[in-house]
């Protein structure tokens, strides 16, 4: 009996196709003189005082196993600052975990809803790691474009045209990423409605929460009769410039929480304790320094659609993030193209909109988390690019 070779990769995973996001950092890595508007990353260093409570937790010697959920003080200090910044009360002891980073939040939350077959609505453009999450633990992601004739703002009717018996929840992130486009309390309204009437969960990821420019940020869980049915994933790389402590948290109802916190125990234990003691200092005496960083960002965001707008790629302004997604469909290329040939022709790294999602097609992400000198440079390197099509 002729023997063959066993594939010990499941399908699954084999079939899953690799971040379109590093795919481009990857490439622009190899280049000299690149100006990258790729990766969403502040350009800002943690606040010292910050990266100083972390050094002193590691002088005192602090550096064992936390609680599987987090230090006490730290979830202690996360529920009063949920509180008071967004209005919504979680019990320190019971509905709130420290994860690694909000990417693990997401994931230990599907994995603890999901049995095989169960629907989550994803609404696009989103972030690449959405729908292969789903997919690992053993849901159907079901993609609602929000299209660019409404700012990419989803309406309700779209949502509730894919609920079906199995849908279990609508899974969406607000401001978002790529467009930076933020859901106002009215729109947020919309969605709660409907999953109240189908009893749906919502994962709301709220990682930009601090990010808000023109108006006052409305958290999904802060809607009348959404407490109890958000799944809230947030944390300290956006607002706070912490990516690399990689920390985040998930705020759920009790049932739900100790539900995830088995999935937590067992797949990651606990998040990094010098990670946990600096994220305590910057929940006490970081808000300033987000003010600044936000301050930073709007002035940005202000250069750069007017920018884009001036030479010939249409954008609409983001209400919050750091992302603008502005359209190339006027240059004839494909997002791909557009992106590959700037790239190569002028040292300017931006990701196609195709891997957020079919809705981010014709458009490219470009984050605006870099200096000013550089975005002014980026601008003038991607006019030149644009006219010598």
């Amino acid at each position: 009996m002729e023997s063959t070779k066993r594939t010990y990769v499941s399908k699954l995973v084999h079939d899953l196709k690799p971040s379109g996001i590093r795919r481009f950092f990857d490439l622009a890595a190899g280049m000299e003189g690149v100006i990258s508007l790729g990766v969403g990353e502040p350009d800002f260093v943690t606040p010292w005082h910050i990266r100083e409570a972390a050094i002193t937790s590691l002088e005192q010697g602090y550096t064992s196993y936390t609680p599987n959920a987090g230090l006490l003080e730290l979830r202690e200090e996360i529920a009063y600052y949920m509180k008071s910044q967004f209005n919504v009360a979680y019990s320190p002891a019971d509905e709130i975990i420290v994860t690694v980073g909000a990417s693990s939040a997401i994931d230990i939350a599907l994995r603890t809803i999901l049995d095989p077959g169960d629907e989550v609505i994803v609404v696009e453009p989103c972030f690449v790691s959405y729908v292969p999450m789903v997919e690992l633990a053993g849901g159907v992601a079901v993609q609602v474009q929000a299209l660019k004739e409404h700012d990419f703002k989803i309406l309700p009717d779209q949502i509730e045209a894919v609920i079906t018996e199995k849908t279990k929840a609508i899974m969406l992130c607000s401001p978002n990423n790529p467009t930076g486009t933020m859901l106002s309390r009215s729109e947020l309204q919309g969605l709660a409605d409907l999953a109240n009437k189908y009893d749906l969960l919502v994962i709301a990821d709220e990682i930009y929460a601090e990010l808000a420019y023109d108006e006052e940020y409305t958290s999904m869980a802060a809607i009348d009769g959404m407490l109890e049915r958000t799944i809230l994933v947030s944390g300290f790389s956006k607002g706070f410039a912490m990516t690399g402590w990689r920390l985040g948290f998930v705020c759920a109802p009790v049932e739900i929480s100790n539900a995830m916190l088995k999935v937590h125990q067992y797949g990651l234990m606990c998040a990094s304790t010098m990670s946990q003691y600096a994220a305590i200092e910057a929940l006490k005496h970081g808000r300033a320094d987000v003010e600044e960083m936000v301050k930073s960002y709007r002035r940005r965001r202000n250069y750069i659609v007017q920018s884009f707008n001036e030479i010939g790629l249409e954008c609409h302004k983001p209400g919050g993030a750091f992302y603008a997604f502005p359209s190339i469909q006027s240059t004839g290329l494909t997002s791909q193209e557009f992106a590959e040939k700037l790239l190569l022709q002028e040292g300017v790294a931006v990701v196609p909109g195709d891997v957020f999602g079919e809705s981010g097609e014709g458009h490219i992400r470009c984050s605006y988390a870099s200096s000013l000198e550089q975005l002014q440079e980026a601008v003038k390197r991607i006019k030149r690019f644009i006219d010598s099509l």
